[in-house]
């Protein structure tokens, strides 16, 4: 089954993919008009079955099940959320052990948390 995680911030949205459990970071991409339509290619392109959206903890929940009750008025599939504490302070750790560029951080974090989010799925 191929799954879609995706991490929901108000600026970034960071997304990962697991592919017959196979899980890889994807580009992050920008919370705007367009996000709808970049999410949609992103399923169509890796046949997406399911998603998983992370959701934090106070009032910053409140806008990711926001975003995730629109995502299910306009995707038909799966959209289940998995508790996300602390999954970018494991996203930090994860990218720092792999000796990355401080200047690609922020191209890059929100989709590594989105691997973190998808692997505790897959676990």
């Amino acid at each position: 089954m191929n799954i879609l995680g995706i991490d929901y911030g108000l600026k970034r949205i960071g997304l990962a993919i697991s592919i017959s459990g196979i899980i890889s970071p994807l580009a992050v991409i920008q919370n705007d008009t367009k996000t709808l339509i970049q999410i949609k290619k992103i399923i169509n392109q890796n046949r997406v079955e399911k998603i998983y959206i992370g959701i934090s903890e106070g009032n910053f929940a409140v806008k990711t099940h926001q975003f995730v009750k629109y995502l299910k008025t306009m995707i038909n599939l799966p959209i289940e959320t998995v508790e996300e504490a602390v999954s970018t302070i494991e996203a930090d750790a994860i990218y720092l052990a792999n000796k990355n560029k401080k200047s690609d951080y922020k191209k890059s974090i929100d989709s590594v948390a989105a691997a973190v989010i998808l692997r505790r799925v897959i676990d």
